[in-house]
């Protein structure tokens, strides 16, 4: 696996140099990963990347090539140490897919300040990225229902991202993506049939959709607003029969056609035949499609960019230090408007008798008291430095689904609002 470590910002390292040469570099320290708050106006988060994280954890290793690129960055005695690096402390963190609050410790990493701190730019990276993408396909599979949600973005976005957001949107419930490397690298399903530029090839439409069709059967999609659309369906069904899988709208408004369409299919007796639609979706556009006749969608641009909000706004803090006495020491920072709490913390979702949830509570020092009906929500992820959080794509889809299942219905809104439950705190 390809090394991690440049992955870093640059303070973090002469931070390190710093840190080792007054000797408080092996202080046992306490960093946690965390938002202050949610995007304005969402109900919710979804954590994502837990899975990427851990495979950065392991591969952080500085080897000859980024030994090299450090020449003039930080002194000799740095390099050194950092040859030998490898991380050997413990991460306990949220599940991936599991839904989050304001100040959710999303991740806790206890090890020596040097070995934790050179993690917090790689962790950051792929946190805020994978879920800012996975809470934006939440709500989106949220409203769609039982109608799948295919991820279509990797042309708007950068080719390693779209590769991690196709990761990111089928553990929020997309079904299936365009993408071939998430199939490659994660075992995602793919879908994709064709392109306007494969009708405009043709010299007739008609001509199109036969090649389409003699090459993947009927059972494939069209593509059928190139030119006339009701035109494009009559010769869809005309060519590929009443057994055509699906006719795919890219363009105009597509609550009017769907309409249209169904009922021209019908008639036509391809009563079988789905409706998808395309062009610039987003959670708010597929609520808008609710009452008509569609049967999945395909979300790109609005998907890869997070729906209006790129980043999830996660910050990594130091919250707890070793002291003279070899005690942990509570830590925070200050500053107007980025405080931070001190301590080592613990997680929990309040559940009433029903299992609907009440509150996120985050323990300081200690667990949070459970009654009996609430759900812990850290989970061991690393151990002396081994990954033991590892788990299948599946295991964090389905999470999702439940984790998403025990909000209030209020989590299901799309207007703004504030969080669907509070974030308490307890202990010192």
């Amino acid at each position: 696996m390809t090394s991690t470590a440049l992955l870093t910002d640059q303070y973090e390292l002469t931070m390190l140099q710093a840190a080792l040469a007054s000797g408080t570099a092996h202080r046992r320290s306490v960093f946690e990963l965390f938002g202050r708050r949610l995007p304005e106006g969402r109900r919710y988060g979804v954590v994502a990347g837990v899975g990427r994280a851990l495979d950065a954890i392991e591969a952080f290793r500085f080897d000859d090539e980024a030994l090299a690129a450090l020449e003039g960055v930080v002194d000799e005695p740095t390099r050194e140490w950092l040859a030998g690096y490898r991380f050997s402390g413990d991460a306990w963190g949220y599940a991936e897919g599991e839904v989050y609050l304001p100040h959710s410790p999303l991740m806790i990493v206890e090890a020596s300040f040097a070995e934790a701190v050179l993690l917090e730019t790689v962790l950051l990276s792929i946190y805020n990225h994978d879920s800012a993408i996975a809470s934006a396909a939440s709500r989106m599979t949220a409203v769609a229902g039982d109608r799948p949600c295919l991820e279509m973005g990797a042309r708007r976005t950068h080719e390693e991202a779209a590769v991690a957001a196709a990761r990111a949107a089928y553990v929020a419930g997309f079904s299936a993506t365009s993408l071939l490397a998430a199939r490659q690298r994660y075992g995602i399903p793919t879908v994709g049939t064709s392109a306007h530029s494969f009708t405009l090839l043709h010299d007739t439409e008609a001509q199109a959709f036969r090649a389409q069709v003699d090459s993947l059967g009927a059972g494939t999609t069209l593509l059928v607003d190139t030119y006339d659309i009701a035109e494009a369906v009559r010769v869809g069904v005309e060519v590929a029969g009443t057994g055509l899988g699906a006719v795919r709208i890219d363009s105009g408004d597509l609550g009017e056609l769907a309409h249209e369409v169904r009922a021209q299919l019908d008639s036509l007796g391809a009563t079988g035949t789905r409706i998808v639609v395309t062009s610039d979706l987003d959670e708010y556009a597929i609520a808008a499609l609710a009452s008509a006749p569609v049967d999945g969608y395909g979300v790109g641009t609005q998907l890869v960019t997070g729906s209006g909000h790129p980043t999830s706004g996660f910050v990594y803090k130091l919250v707890a230090r070793e002291g003279d006495d070899g005690e942990l020491v509570s830590v925070a920072k200050r500053s107007v408007d980025k405080t931070s709490i001190g301590g080592r913390k613990y997680a929990l979702r309040r559940l009433d008798p029903r299992g609907r949830a009440e509150a996120e509570v985050v323990g300081i020092g200690a667990p949070g008291h459970n009654d009996g009906d609430d759900r812990e929500l850290l989970v061991p992820l690393v151990r002396d430095g081994e990954v033991v959080g590892r788990e299948p794509l599946e295991a964090a889809r389905e999470r999702h689904l439940s984790s998403r299942a025990e909000l209030p219905p209020a989590a299901q809104q799309m207007s703004k609002g504030e969080p669907v439950i509070p974030t308490v705190f307890e202990g010192h």
